[in-house]
């Protein structure tokens, strides 16, 4: 491997073919399908453990202590907990704990190892006790971060070029199964790093290849482990008819009002951030009491589990599906209104991914929609999830792949409502957010190819 290649934003056709024709460009295959195995390996792993932890935490421990069953108030001391624990990774370890996560799904750029510390620690104090959010932006950085460490072993010098490419595809690896599909991940990570052009192939083969091992490791060791794959999943999709000329108005307003309560969600999350980084320690505490308040709330008012509000939602969705005939509309209201409120305070002081979240609140909206007159529930929910997906993510074409493929068959059937909703939730979105006059777009860092 060489250096000086072509950049993403220069490179011509005949450049990336050079590319791929090169003999480094094989060894970087090579690589980033080796490293799959342990990266996927270690990702199954930290999500094994954060499920452990939850359990642990919200049923046995509950049990053990004498309690019938888990008190609606039990959460309110583990959140606490979580609290102190990410405030001091945040001020003490490299790396702060991770990405924010109110500063919107972020990928792209060479990640470190040396940060790869205090992102696990953080995330499992955010997953295990109760915060809202996601696993897959901790995956990604710990997927990639193990990948450039490996690969600065592997070759200590290595152009950056080539070791950002296997960080890349070490993070493919760590998601490969987590959002149902190898192929939604690689397109979530490919929109939000801004790949394209003649180089884009280059780029995401050997993160496609180490995505396929990936996902080939999380099947296998979740059979041979019986603890399943940890991946997004519905066991019971209630059918859903020919889309409707209602249908599509109903696609339009529920792109509308993703839209606001996307931007409100990010605004409020962004200016508690702003508060919490001033006294880091006791404001982070609060919001991990804030969001096992608000679960306590949303218990009593509806008799269901404080649970319901508390986590990513990602094991609560296919329940949510399931059941939601015992669901009344104002019963979805509340779920929505506390989820939403858990969900802005966990990003404004913990660290986690956005994605499992967005789509739990998306769906919860597209329920309650549902209630209305011309909407079915299944139509509703993929909508839900889309328009709200593409809210909080702006990666229109990852949310519309997540909404149709995590349904199956009926996401085919929903596909032209769940396009329109994704559509319109993006561009009011974009508009909600228009800079001010005179205020530069944050340039997206170009993807870099392997060297040959």
């Amino acid at each position: 491997m060489s250096a000086g290649p072509p950049t993403a934003g220069t490179a011509t056709p005949q450049d990336a073919l050079a590319i791929v024709r090169s003999r480094g460009y094989v060894s970087v295959l090579v690589i980033s399908a080796l490293l799959g195995v342990p990266i996927s390996a270690v990702a199954f792993g930290f999500l094994a453990l954060v499920s452990e932890l939850q359990s642990l935490i919200y049923h046995d421990l509950p049990e053990n202590l004498g309690f019938h069953g888990t008190p609606d108030w039990w959460a309110i001391g583990p959140l606490a907990i979580a609290g102190v624990l990410v405030a001091l990774t945040i001020r003490y370890l490299p790396g702060g704990g991770g990405h924010k996560p109110a500063e919107g799904f972020k990928a792209g750029g060479t990640p470190s190892f040396a940060m790869v510390p205090g992102v696990v620690i953080a995330a499992l104090a955010t997953l295990s006790l109760g915060a809202v959010l996601g696993p897959e932006a901790p995956l990604i950085a710990l997927g990639g971060g193990l990948a450039v460490g490996a690969a600065k072993l592997i070759k200590r010098d290595a152009p950056p070029s080539a070791v950002g490419v296997i960080g890349a595809a070490g993070s493919f690896a760590a998601v490969s199964e987590l959002l149902g599909s190898p192929l939604v991940g690689a397109f979530l990570l490919m929109e939000a790093a801004g790949l394209g052009g003649p180089m884009m192939g280059v780029v995401l083969v050997p993160g496609l290849l180490s995505a396929g091992v990936g996902s080939l490791i999380f099947t296998g060791l979740g059979s041979w482990t019986g603890l399943g794959t940890y991946s997004l999943a519905l066991t019971h999709v209630p059918p859903a008819g020919s889309p409707t000329v209602g249908e599509f108005a109903w696609a339009v307003v529920a792109g509308v009002a993703a839209a606001f309560l996307g931007e409100a969600i990010r605004r409020s999350s962004l200016s508690l951030q702003a508060v919490v980084e001033r006294h880091r320690l006791p404001l982070t505490v609060l919001m991990g009491v804030a969001v096992g308040v608000i679960a306590l709330l949303y218990a009593v008012m509806t008799d269901r589990p404080a649970t319901g509000v508390l986590f990513s939602g990602q094991d609560a969705l296919a329940p949510l599906l399931a059941g939601s005939a015992g669901y009344t509309a104002a019963t979805l209201v509340v779920l929505l209104v506390c989820k939403t409120l858990a969900y802005s305070a966990s990003m404004s002081a913990f660290r986690g991914g956005p994605v499992f979240p967005a789509v739990f609140v998306g769906a919860t909206g597209g329920l309650a929609l549902s209630h209305l007159p011309g909407l079915g529930g299944t139509a509703g929910f993929a909508m839900g999830i889309g328009a709200m997906t593409v809210a909080m993510l702006k990666l229109p074409l990852t949310a519309v792949m997540l909404a149709t493929l995590l349904l199956g068959a009926d996401g085919l059937t929903v596909m032209p409502l769940v396009i329109v909703a994704v559509v319109t939730s993006y561009v009011v979105t974009l508009r909600l957010g228009r800079l001010p006059a005179g205020a530069a777009p944050e340039a997206r860092p170009q993807a870099q190819p392997p060297a040959a």
